[in-house]
């Protein structure tokens, strides 16, 4: 399966707790529910269509345990997102659960990296990861997500958990879709490339620019 990763980011750089003041608090966060003024139809679209591609989810403890309490109660047929969370095939990285309580839900145990590498070489589409700081961030250390889907907001929150952490390692990306929503959120879909850099000199007054694999 190929495995895609997709969050909400403000601008500086923070996914913790989009959805409301509730939805998570850890660490004295008290600025969840940044992502709910913007919600605008464009937004919808983008979100919905990321969900018809997926054949199977990917949660880490904290954010399965969000879903779970959320979205079994969305039970309108029209409500494609709640109709796939549902109904989809869903893993979760736990050491610890033991009655997932949303099916299908199947528990992953040991070293996550190999958990999802194990899952990744199963026959099928999309591994959908959302959200998921914890998990997101092991699965780029580890070389493993095919794809990044980002909807960056036109806010700032300060601290808060972030997709890239100051430990990740470096990484270039290809864009391979954008899109700017009418609140001016901006919806970036990248995949994962050879990190380069360069060095701008002065040769006979001129600048020059030299790319350093």
């Amino acid at each position: 399966m190929r495995l895609t990763v997709h969050t909400f980011l403000t601008l500086d750089g923070v996914m913790q707790g989009p959805g409301g003041p509730e939805e998570d608090t850890s660490g004295g966060f008290t600025a969840g529910g940044w992502v709910v003024p913007y919600g605008d139809e464009a937004f919808g679209e983008i979100v919905t269509g990321w969900f018809a591609r997926t054949d199977a989810l990917l949660f880490g403890r904290t954010t399965f345990d969000l879903m779970k309490a959320f979205w079994p109660q969305v039970t309108d047929p029209d409500d494609a997102v709640a109709a796939k969370l549902n109904a989809a095939p869903k893993y979760v990285v736990s050491s610890t659960l033991t009655e997932p309580g949303w099916e299908p839900t199947t528990i992953l145990t040991g070293d996550p990296v190999d958990a999802v590498a194990r899952l990744k070489e199963q026959p099928g589409g999309e591994l959908q990861v959302h959200g998921c700081a914890q998990l997101a961030a092991t699965l780029h250390a580890a070389g493993l997500v095919d794809e990044y889907r980002l909807i960056v907001f036109p806010v700032t929150v300060g601290a808060g958990k972030r997709l890239f952490t100051p430990e990740a390692p470096p990484s270039g990306f290809r864009l391979l879709e954008t899109r700017v929503t009418p609140s001016g959120a901006v919806y970036s879909a990248l995949e994962p490339a050879p990190f380069v850099r360069g060095d701008v000199t002065v040769e006979e007054g001129a600048e020059v620019t030299t790319i350093v694999e």
